[in-house]
């Protein structure tokens, strides 16, 4: 027997692909969030250490305004996603024999780079869930707006950092 599909506010059937976008893009904010938090530790005593930990508070939020967004669309989070997000998001720290990789200069410059292209994600599917929003009243057209604008703030927050990492790395360089 067929499970009839999740309707929108006006009874109009909710689109297939509206679960399978949002819990992808929940198991990236879960691999995003596990770099973030990771690089936040790793990071605590440096310059970087008081953006990052803001920044990955603000990712932690995010995550919990994506979560509501689906509960109040009523699409099931698909566990297995964000679990296989997590144990990658892990496992990208090994190294080769499975040893935790050190923090070095590189590192920091890829992962703000990593962070940075997730929040270019995460501010792409703040617009497209403001383009539900018109037509579904489940969602918050303000709310969303602000987490779009927080996007664009985070943005140029890791901007800056990326600059000051590049900036270090290659200045720590030796003549020659």
């Amino acid at each position: 027997m067929a499970v009839p599909a999740a309707t929108r506010s006006g009874g109009i059937p909710e689109p297939p692909w509206l679960g399978i976008y949002l819990n992808d893009h929940l198991a990236a904010a879960t691999a995003g969030l596990v770099l973030a938090r990771r690089m936040t530790r790793g990071h605590r005593r440096s310059a970087y250490g008081g953006e990052l930990a803001r920044l990955t508070a603000q990712f932690a939020q995010d995550r919990r305004s994506l979560l509501w967004c689906m509960a109040s669309l009523d699409i099931p989070v698909r566990r297995a996603k964000v679990y296989a997000a997590r144990v990658a998001g892990r496992a990208t720290r090994l190294a080769p024999g499975g040893r935790p990789r050190r923090r070095s200069g590189v590192n920091t410059l890829v992962g703000l780079e990593a962070l940075r292209m997730g929040v270019e994600g995460k501010a792409l599917l703040w617009r497209s869930l403001l383009a539900v929003a018109v037509h579904d009243t489940r969602l918050r057209t303000d709310r969303l707006a602000d987490l779009l604008e927080r996007a664009g703030r985070q943005l140029t927050a890791l901007d800056s950092l990326h600059a000051r990492a590049a900036s270090a790395l290659l200045s720590s360089r030796a003549p020659g």
